[in-house]
């Protein structure tokens, strides 16, 4: 499948089911209570292949990000300046073999000593899986993944030193040591599964439990870890969020911000599960992939997978 093919699947199969949503007076106003001066702070290149996927924060507010089609990491500093800190080899085959069409940086974390890890797919059994990034080293892997699946979301769980990875293709979350080594199947929950594009999404570790999201069924997922690192009965947390992507917790118990590729908006998730549209378009989204937080600063990336304008990153104010 090529980019273009990838783009229209997302179209047919995302966009088509939020069309409606898209264009009622509610969600095509500017900006909702609970944030506030959203702008965008930084352009990527379309031509680059700065297709911005996913991020992690440092403690001192620098970002780091994913540039997907470019099999990039990325540095964003607070003032603003890029640097890429690695480029993925590319496959030696020149068949396009992942799902999407493309290889592909997805999912990354950063640990508390500064060490990133990400994840790389390909298509190919040499190079997809989780890789690591120490300061001032070089990429390496440090686990395989299964080769036709597409690892997307990643999270980081300290207490265990564990990784968890969620594959949009095979609707299973792996989970992986922080060390390296072989992958283990932790759930294969029907709820996990695609509907024909992509399921299991962005992930995140929170109170205890893995929540992941679901893109094609549009919901928030939480699977309590048992006593012993196994997985618990998956709770369904949200519903109704057509195309989510990765998210990120607000610090406000289980509230939460989401990505809602396709429509190009930003959800609030309320832990009763309802949720309000709070960004749009008219701010400058453009198939937002990822939320993050620094403080009350929210920091949202957009790939422009579909529109093909204008990659960025936009930041607004959490209000209390």
């Amino acid at each position: 499948m090529s980019t273009k093919l990838f783009r229209s699947a997302v179209t047919a199969g995302v966009l088509a089911a939020s069309a409606a949503s898209v264009l009622t007076p509610a969600t095509a106003s500017a900006l909702s209570a609970p944030l506030s001066n959203a702008r965008i702070t930084e352009h990527f290149s379309l031509t680059a292949g700065q297709t911005p996927e996913n991020i992690a924060m440092a403690p001192n507010g620098d970002a780091y990000v994913t540039f997907a089609e470019a099999r990039q990491i990325a540095e964003i500093s607070r003032s603003g300046a890029v640097r890429i800190l690695a480029t993925l080899p590319a496959p030696e085959d020149s068949v396009e073999t992942t799902v999407l069409g493309f290889p592909l940086t997805t999912g990354i974390v950063r640990a508390q000593d500064g060490t990133l890890y990400f994840l790389y797919a390909t298509g190919t059994a040499d190079l997809t899986g989780v890789w690591r990034l120490t300061p001032g080293g070089r990429p390496q892997r440090i686990a395989a993944l299964p080769a036709n699946g597409l690892p997307n979301g990643l999270a980081l769980d300290p207490s265990t030193n564990t990784l968890y990875v969620a594959d949009s293709v095979l609707g299973t979350i792996w989970s992986v040591p922080a060390t390296g080594g072989a992958p283990t199947a932790w759930s294969t929950a029907p709820q996990l599964a695609s509907a024909g594009f992509l399921g299991a999404n962005g992930l995140k570790i929170h109170d205890g439990a893995v929540w992941v999201t679901n893109l094609d069924q549009g919901t928030v997922l939480r699977i309590p870890v048992l006593p012993g690192g196994h997985a618990g009965r998956v709770q369904t947390e949200a519903t109704g969020l057509t195309g989510i992507d990765d998210f990120a917790f607000t610090g406000h118990g289980d509230q939460l911000l989401a990505a809602l590729n396709g429509p190009s908006e930003v959800a609030l998730v309320q832990p009763d599960g309802s949720h309000s549209i709070v960004l749009t378009a008219a701010d400058g989204l453009s198939n937002p992939t990822s939320v993050a937080l620094r403080g009350d600063t929210v920091l949202v990336l957009s790939a422009a997978y579909v529109t093909d304008q204008d990659p960025n990153l936009l930041t607004a104010r959490l209000n209390d």
